[in-house]
């Protein structure tokens, strides 16, 4: 058996393994990173990058539909055709170019990269198993970013015309109906694409309303688009399996239903691949399925740290890369540790929600009296000229010294302004800080200005 020796082992090129084995590379660490799929994790190869794609795809077709069939802006179209197999292929041909881009960067910063699938001998130790042979690799140092994986319904296993989410960005054929299972930000992403291609959407949601870790506030914009688009929504449902005539069964409180449907769509929600890699054998401290770690990202084994998806909520590839360059830098024998107070949440539904920080309901909750203000696009210019004034942002301040404990909005493009709201609650801003500061006219962003004026009681556009 070939071996190999480094100073630290990364298990898992997603976005926190690979941002790690780079900056601990930068750092002249000698590093070796090990992952059977191409770098990049779920978020490059089946996730964030070819959803945002293919929502972007959908976007398009959908704006073009709309011109032919009514005009707008003096603008009319006609006809738009679509191809589902060339939009997938346009939508491949971007994971390639980023994973490749990874690939590079792990190069340029001497990270060696092993293909194949890892199993921890201990917390030193691993074997790989490569297409030439396995491969014992030994480290002074370990990092545990294995993410996370769909999860699949025992009355729904993934298979024939039940597809995850990963199935969905890789279809060949656009289904003439789809019903989606679960109506958190996953299943409610893929469904507005697919409903703006023409496909036949209903989701099953079993809570009271979509999105429900959301604030009711920030999702009425949502739902009202949802009808909108002709998306059936079916909340305090509960989806069992598939009848005899391949229709899904949909339970409530006092009733049932079957849902007909060419693709069912299961989007519950995702678990931490913490069985994977021989993790069990570490014997490490858990929360739950989750690995426990502190403030420093350190696992219950000393030498052993965890970053990403399976050590627990929000799973988040910023989070995930925030806590892989803090890792390698605490490795390289920096003073570093893991604040989670500003991690952006976005929801690229139509249109887009960002939170970040505080809602008032949790700060409320915390014991803060506070102020809040909110600005609605229906007053902002820039939005008028968009065709696009649903939605608002919303500010959440302390009432004694005004320092913003929490941004949200929702609105088309919003996720765009999701770094400045966040850099806004970091740096413990007070409203105060942001209306001082000229916003450019005329932009989305002027909403939080008139968001924060509104707050301190003297709005000027509203």
């Amino acid at each position: 058996m070939r071996e190999m020796t480094c100073k630290l082992l990364v298990i898992g090129a997603g976005p926190g393994g690979y941002v790690c084995a780079i900056r601990a590379g930068q750092l002249g660490i000698d590093t070796v990173v090990v992952d059977p799929a191409p770098p990049g994790g779920t978020c490059l190869n089946v996730g964030c990058i070819p959803s945002k794609a293919l929502i972007h795809a959908a976007d398009e077709f959908h704006r073009i539909s709309a011109l032919t069939s009514q005009a707008a802006m003096g603008i009319s179209a006609h006809g738009a055709d679509l191809d589902i197999a060339a939009t997938v292929a346009w939508k491949d041909g971007i994971v390639t170019r980023l994973t490749g881009g990874v690939s590079g960067l792990l190069r340029k910063a001497k990270v060696r990269l092993v293909t194949g699938e890892a199993r921890l001998r201990d917390g030193k130790t691993a074997v790989v198993d490569t297409p030439e042979g396995p491969v014992m690799i030994h480290a002074e140092a370990l990092v545990i970013a294995t993410g996370s994986a769909p999860v699949e319904l025992p009355t729904l296993p993934f298979g024939g015309k039940v597809i995850s989410s990963t199935d969905a960005l890789s279809l060949s054929e656009l289904p003439a109906s789809l019903a989606v299972v679960g109506g958190g930000y996953i299943g409610l992403e893929l469904g507005i694409a697919f409903a703006k291609f023409g496909t036949k959407v209903t989701v099953i949601e079993a809570a009271p309303r979509i999105l429900p870790q959301y604030d009711a506030e920030l999702t009425k914009p949502v739902s009202a688009r949802l009808s909108a688009l002709g998306i059936t929504v079916l909340n305090r449902a509960r989806a069992g399996g598939l009848g005899e005539d391949g229709a899904l069964r949909v339970a409530f409180d006092d009733a049932a239903e079957d849902i007909a449907a060419d693709r069912i769509l299961v989007t519950v929600g995702r678990l931490p691949r913490s069985d994977a890699a021989g993790i069990p054998g570490l014997h490490l401290e858990m929360d739950g399925r989750f690995i426990r770690i502190d403030d420093r990202c350190r696992t219950s084994m000393r030498g052993v740290y965890a970053i990403g998806d399976v050590t627990g909520e929000p799973m988040l590839a910023h989070r995930a890369m925030a806590q892989g360059e803090m890792v390698a830098e605490i490795i390289a024998g920096r003073n570093r540790a893991w604040d989670k107070r500003a991690i952006p949440a976005v929801c690229f539904t139509d249109p887009e929600i960002v939170s970040v920080g505080l809602s008032p309901d949790e700060a409320g909750t915390q014991g803060h009296e506070i102020i809040t203000g909110l600005f609605p696009f229906a007053a902002n210019g820039r939005a008028m000229t968009a065709l696009d004034e649903d939605g608002f942002i919303r500010v959440t301040a302390r009432k004694d010294n005004h320092e913003v404990l929490g941004i949200q909005a929702v609105g088309a493009g919003i996720s765009e302004l999701a770094a400045g709201f966040a850099l806004a609650v970091e740096m413990g801003c007070r409203i105060e800080d942001i209306t001082g500061t000229i916003h450019a006219h005329p932009t989305r962003g002027e909403a939080l200005h008139e968001a924060c004026l509104r707050a301190l009681g003297h709005a000027l556009h509203i």
